[in-house]
């Protein structure tokens, strides 16, 4: 399940006694931080980084006609994800997958 920004905003007014228009108001300033400094690597402690990189040009295929073109060189925005959020996923990930399921109740039809 994808989280929506106001379930986002929710949850970190929730965890952090804050009221929902601060949360907004920072949040908007921290994607604000990140348009702006991305070009020069923009990294959020404990989640990843945001750069540009420069992709090459390459030859390509026309999927529709087959037939072969010039694919130009271009910028393009890359998220690398930092260790310690992709060890925290992963670890979550693999606890969920391992738990066992719940035992079924009576009355719900299991």
């Amino acid at each position: 399940m994808s989280l929506t920004k106001p379930q986002i905003i929710e949850a970190i007014a929730q965890k952090t006694s804050t009221e929902k228009s601060t949360v907004e108001a920072i949040l908007d300033s921290l994607a604000q931080l990140a348009y702006e400094n991305a070009k020069d690597e923009f990294t959020v402690p404990g989640i990843g980084k945001l750069l540009v990189v420069d992709r090459k040009a390459r030859a390509g295929r026309n999927p529709t006609t087959g037939e072969a073109i010039q694919i130009p060189a271009k910028k393009a925005l890359k998220f690398k994800l930092s260790k310690v959020a992709k060890d925290a996923v992963l670890r979550l990930a693999t606890l969920t997958e391992n738990s066992p399921s719940p035992a079924p109740t009576p009355g719900n039809g299991t």
